[in-house]
């Protein structure tokens, strides 16, 4: 009797963790911002600082963000607004991002009809210099310089479809990750680190 195969059930991939350092909680958040706490964007030094960490990991792990505080835990319900906070600013970075794109690719649609339209036009006039002038050497170089023209036209959208919308796709498909990472808030972390601007944040120290 043939034994039958036994698939072991897929292991999710662990988490990469990403981990900031700052004195106190509101550290992390935008001062300049008058939004309810909850509500805040993020500091930009603290948003460079994890998105510059979670582009060193890899694409397809979950991420984690650990935030080491200084000072012990203010109530009950500061894990939970901080962590909705956090995944409510990259949300809306990713939707945003999503804008970007698809704005990207209306102008890219719109350079396209342009370029084409014009290429279009640059090779109709050079065939009719060439009926109507014959040839000669000034009229090859109008031409050739009509149909050159039009494919320069044309270098815009291509670029757009080419070389522009991954980077801001990749950026996209990140700021989901952060959106939907787990957040844990470490108090009291007493570890020794390098000496840093209190409103910086910082990798701790192994």
């Amino acid at each position: 009797m043939s034994k039958s195969s036994v698939t072991s059930p897929a292991v999710a991939p662990s988490p990469r963790a990403i981990e900031v350092r700052v004195a106190e909680l509101r550290q992390l958040f935008s001062t300049m911002d008058p939004s309810p706490f909850h509500e805040r964007d993020i500091d930009p030094r603290a948003e460079e600082f994890i998105v510059d960490w979670s582009r060193d990991l890899p694409a397809g792990s979950p991420l984690a963000l650990v935030v080491h505080v200084e000072r012990p835990v203010e109530g009950p319900d500061e894990t939970a607004i901080v962590r909705d906070a956090i995944h409510e600013f990259f949300s809306q970075r990713a939707a945003s991002t999503r804008r970007t794109l698809r704005e990207l690719f209306r102008r890219g649609r719109i350079s396209l009809v342009i370029a084409l339209a014009f290429l279009a036009l640059s090779i109709v006039v050079s065939d009719s210099l060439a009926s109507y002038l014959g040839a000669s050497h000034l009229v090859e170089v109008m031409r050739q310089g009509l149909l050159i023209g039009g494919w320069v036209a044309m270098w815009r959208p291509l670029e757009v479809f080419l070389y522009d919308w991954w980077p801001i796709r990749a950026d996209m498909r990140l700021f989901d990750r952060l959106s939907a990472m787990s957040v844990t808030i470490a108090y009291g972390d007493t570890r020794t680190q390098p000496a840093h601007p209190p409103a910086t944040p910082e990798r701790p120290t192994a």
